[in-house]
C-alpha cells in the first residue's frame, strides 16, 4: 500500500453509483499523514462517501486517522472506554432496533454537528446490514425553483427525541450551504428534524415530509455491502445514511466523529418564525441557548 506521498491520482479509485460513493485502495491508513489526508480530502470532496477495504486498525490507529481531519468527539451515549472518550463501538443483533436504521445526518440536533464520521466495520454478518448514503447536493439541485425559493431562508428545528433526549436540539438552515465547495444541500432528515419553525404546525407537516423523502429517492443514494476489516469515511454536511436492519447474527463497528461543523444557511432569513414559541423577541433577539431553553 501506498503512504504518506499518496495522491489522488496515485490510488486506486473506483466510482460505485452516478450520484456518491468511491472506494480506494493503494492508501494506508494507518500510516496516512498530512498528505494522506489532503488525498483523502480531494477524494471525499469528489465522492462525498469514500470505503477503504482490508484496513484492520486497531482502535488507537483508528483514533489517531480520525484526528488527521479535526477535533473528534465521542458518542453522547456510547464509548469503548474511559481511556478513549472520542471513540465508540456498537454492537448490533439483526432486529434488535440498536442500529441507525432511519435516514439521518449525524448529530444534527446538536448546535455544531460532526463534519466526518470515521467507521470501521469490524464484524458483519453474512449476508444483509448494508448501509446506504444519499447526495444532499442533488437532493437540492433537483428540486423545482419555486421549492428552491420557498426552501431558502427557512429553518428546521432538530432534537434528540428518537434518543429520550428531547432537550438536545438545534436550530438550522433548511438549505445550506458547503463552507469548502460553496455548493447548496439540503439539511434536513427523517430522524432528528422536527418542524421548520416559520411554518405553521399544518405547513410543516405538508412540507417537511415532502423533503425528507425527497431527500432519499433512490437516484441520489449509494448502497454499499460491507467486509471485515472496510473503513468508510463520509462528509455529514452533504449526506444522509441509514442502516438496512435486514441481517441475522451480530454486527460490529467502531467509529470515530470529526467534529465543530457551523451550519451556514443559502440565504439570510426572510420570515418571521411562526407562533408566540417563536417570536423574534424569544429567537433572534436573544442567543440561541438561551431560545433553546425555552423551547
Amino acid at each position: 500500500m501506498a503512504t504518506a506521498a499518496s495522491s489522488p491520482q496515485s490510488l486506486d479509485v473506483v466510482r460505485l453509483t452516478g450520484s456518491l460513493g468511491a472506494e480506494i485502495r493503494g492508501l494506508d491508513l494507518r500510516k496516512a499523514g498530512a498528505e494522506g489526508a489532503e488525498a483523502i480530502l480531494e477524494l471525499i470532496t469528489q465522492h462525498l462517501v469514500l470505503f477503504f477495504p482490508d484496513q484492520h486498525l486497531t482502535p488507537d490507529e483508528h483514533i489517531a486517522f480520525g484526528r488527521l481531519f479535526g477535533r473528534l468527539e465521542g458518542h453522547p451515549n456510547l464509548a469503548l472506554d474511559a481511556e478513549r472518550p472520542e471513540f465508540f463501538e456498537l454492537r448490533a443483533e439483526g432486529g434488535s432496533g440498536a442500529i441507525a436504521d432511519e435516514w439521518h445526518s449525524d448529530l444534527t440536533c446538536q448546535a455544531s454537528p460532526s463534519i466526518f464520521a470515521i467507521l470501521h466495520m469490524k464484524k458483519c454478518p453474512p449476508f444483509g446490514g448494508d448501509t446506504l448514503w444519499a447526495n444532499m447536493y442533488k437532493a437540492y439541485d433537483e428540486l423545482s425553483q419555486p421549492m428552491k425559493d420557498l426552501c431558502e431562508g427557512l429553518s428546521a428545528l432538530h432534537d434528540a427525541s428518537p434518543h429520550y433526549t428531547p432537550e438536545r436540539k438545534a436550530i438550522h438552515p433548511v438549505v445550506r450551504v458547503h463552507p469548502v465547495t460553496g455548493r447548496k444541500s439540503l439539511f434536513v432528515n427523517e430522524h432528528f428534524t422536527r418542524r421548520i419553525v416559520e411554518l405553521s404546525h399544518g405547513e410543516s407537516e405538508g412540507l417537511l415530509p415532502f423533503l425528507t423523502r425527497h431527500a432519499t429517492s433512490n437516484r441520489f443514494t449509494v448502497r454499499y455491502h460491507w467486509t471485515e476489516g472496510t473503513i468508510a469515511m463520509w462528509d455529514n454536511r452533504c449526506t444522509q445514511h441509514h442502516v438496512l436492519n435486514d441481517f441475522e447474527g451480530e454486527r460490529v463497528i467502531q467509529r470515530v466523529t470529526v467534529m465543530d461543523d457551523r451550519p451556514e444557511a443559502a440565504a439570510k432569513p426572510r420570515y418571521e418564525p411562526f407562533g408566540t414559541g417563536f417570536r423574534a423577541s424569544s429567537w433572534r433577539d436573544k442567543p440561541l441557548k438561551d431560545f433553546l431553553q425555552e423551547g
